[in-house]
């Protein structure tokens, strides 16, 4: 992944131009790699601030999830308007606060304690349905990062064990399938990066 990153850190230092807060969304399926990519190059670049798509979730309890098309489980997974907004603070210089989902819980309720970020140079806002439409008019560079489904499900059995993985795709995967065969496809990124082989 260092190698993807470093690519993506040279293509941001060229698009940025004289923007101030520079916003990169890492779009892609569970497993590919994008939380490892945004942490790579937040590691490589001066002043990075990551922000973890998951904290948005608003898919609702498993039975409200398991009830929906799976057009309505891409169009409800997130809270984009959120999203949004606290993008568009740091855009504008503010700072931004947020209440991110309690996954302990996963009852839809929030966390407790807020995230309180202030404005860099370059935001990354990591995770999948990062890169839907609605938040074009906040966001400078699309990126999407790709690998082979075996690749996908060794990592995440790594990560989280057999039974989850198993779980994670009966429920999950029908809405990621849609998301990325209908409402953003690969020829709609601005850059499309490969998450490797390795498990991480």
């Amino acid at each position: 992944m260092e190698g993807q990153a470093q690519r993506l850190v040279e293509v941001i230092s060229q698009a940025r131009g004289d923007e101030h807060v520079f916003v990169v969304a890492i779009d892609g399926r569970t497993g590919t790699g994008k939380s490892t990519l945004a942490a790579a190059v937040a590691g490589l670049l001066e002043d990075c601030l990551v922000i973890d798509g998951d904290d948005f979730y608003s898919g609702g309890s498993l039975e409200e999830w398991d009830g929906r098309s799976a057009a309505e489980k891409a169009d409800r997974v997130i809270d984009w308007q959120r999203q949004y907004a606290l993008l568009a603070a740091l855009r504008r210089g503010e700072r931004a606060v947020w209440f991110g989902y309690d996954w302990e819980a996963f009852d839809g309720s929030l966390l407790t304690t807020p995230t309180v970020v202030d404005p860099a140079p370059v935001i990354i806002l990591e995770g999948a349905y990062s890169c839907r439409p609605e938040l074009t008019g906040v966001t400078h560079l699309r990126v999407l990062v790709e690998a082979d489904l075996d690749v996908r499900r060794r990592r995440l059995r790594a990560r989280d064990g057999d039974d989850w993985h198993d779980a994670w795709f009966g429920r999950w995967d029908e809405a990621e399938q849609y998301y990325f065969g209908e409402v953003v496809t690969r020829n709609g990124f601005d850059l499309v990066l490969s998450g490797g082989t390795d498990v991480s």
